[in-house]
């Protein structure tokens, strides 16, 4: 009697051991209808499927797209994955599984929306593309917390306004990982001390990472703002201006200065334009660092087919000045202004007008600008 019992213990123990996922799956489908939607989800990958389960063989029931909004019934973590079960608002309502990677919560999506009210109505600074596939965070920084999602390979976007962050060294770094350096090629810390010994100035690169604060299209990602690590970040200079960028002056924001619109121009026919740049020097003061040393306005004339400068920092001089660059006016009048740092340590808001005089551009800089502009150090 007793070899019988235990025969059909085992028997039973066998057979509940033999569900699928699929079964479970409906048993905590019961549990979640009857607890109702927790959260909602949005959709940031360009397609996803909803499935059976969380299980290798499971079978697609829906495919998602970007944008589109579900409601988050349960969550599980299968094999250090993590899912959400989530009930789609189509016909059929229907109920199933999505990888956590392809979605972001209601309080993430929420979370990036107040982030780009913080520049809502400026005019975009830059753009650019990610390199490779790249955390985007709610703050320029490497801690886990901040992370908001992964920005896939080659997405483009406008940059807002950027940071420069002091090199640090973080386990969680957004270009992928170190390895040991190669032989025979210099580190950080070499070029550090080279540069001291020749008493040449410290180089940006080496003392700071730059983060960029960027605004995403909705047809790139639902969650419209967060910030990049400078790293994966390649600025989009128009292809018709790019040429006038020096290897130790480099673009950082560039805005049309003729027809209605003032934009960054990502492609873009030849045109005026104001353009500010920063040299590769660290300049600090009181701990903060200039986001442009130098102006350059150039202009196309159309009957030589070729720009030519309209104005530049005089006589190798610089400017100490700050984001962000705005652009007023239509047609051949516009305005520009730019806050930039007097000899006596003001921050002020300076505006340079441009005008058009017998088809050739001109410029009326700010009267005082020599009380603006700094002789940069010998090199």
């Amino acid at each position: 009697m007793i070899t019988r019992v235990l025969v059909f213990v085992l028997l039973v123990s066998l057979a509940l051991g033999s569900l699928s996922c699929t079964a479970i799956d409906n048993a905590i489908g019961g549990v979640t209808n009857a607890l109702g939607v927790s959260d909602t989800a949005t959709v940031i990958a360009k397609t996803a499927q909803i499935r059976t389960s969380y299980s290798v063989v499971a079978a697609d029931l829906l495919e998602v797209k970007r944008g589109d909004t579900l409601d988050v019934l349960d969550s599980f973590e299968f094999e250090k994955v993590l899912w959400y079960r989530v009930r789609a608002r189509d016909t059929e309502l229907t109920e199933g599984w999505i990888e956590a990677q392809n979605v972001i919560t209601s309080d993430t999506l929420n979370r990036s929306r107040k982030l780009a009210e913080e520049y809502e109505g400026q005019t975009p600074q830059a753009s650019g593309i990610i390199r490779s596939a790249s955390n985007l965070r709610m703050a320029p920084d490497m801690t886990p917390e901040n992370v908001l999602f992964k920005l896939t390979q080659g997405s483009t976007f406008d940059i807002m306004a950027w940071k420069f962050v002091p090199k640090q060294e973080a386990p969680d770094v957004d270009d992928g990982t170190k390895g040991p350096p190669k032989p025979g090629k210099r580190t950080k810390n070499d070029d550090i001390e080279a540069a001291k010994e020749k008493d040449e100035p410290e180089n940006i690169q080496e003392k700071y990472d730059i983060w960029y604060q960027v605004r995403l299209d909705p047809s790139v990602s639902p969650a419209p703002a967060g910030w990049l690590f400078g790293r994966q970040v390649e600025l989009q200079v128009p292809s018709d201006i790019v040429f006038f960028q020096q290897n130790n002056k480099k673009f950082v924001t560039w805005q049309r200065l003729d027809g209605d619109t003032a934009g960054v121009g990502k492609a873009s026919t030849p045109g005026s334009w104001v353009i500010l740049t920063r040299t590769n020097a660290v300049k600090p003061i009181d701990g903060v660092e200039p986001d442009f040393d130098g102006i350059l306005i150039l202009a196309f004339d159309k009957y030589d087919q070729a720009y030519y400068t309209v104005w530049r920092n005089p006589n190798n001089t610089e400017v100490w000045g700050r984001l962000p660059l705005k652009v007023e006016g239509k047609g051949d009048n516009k305005t520009f202004s730019i806050q930039l740092r007097s000899n006596s340590g003001s921050m002020d808001t300076k505006i340079f007008s441009v005008f058009k005089d017998r088809n050739r551009m001109k410029v009326t800089p700010p009267e005082d600008i020599v009380q603006y502009q700094t002789v940069p150090p010998k090199k």
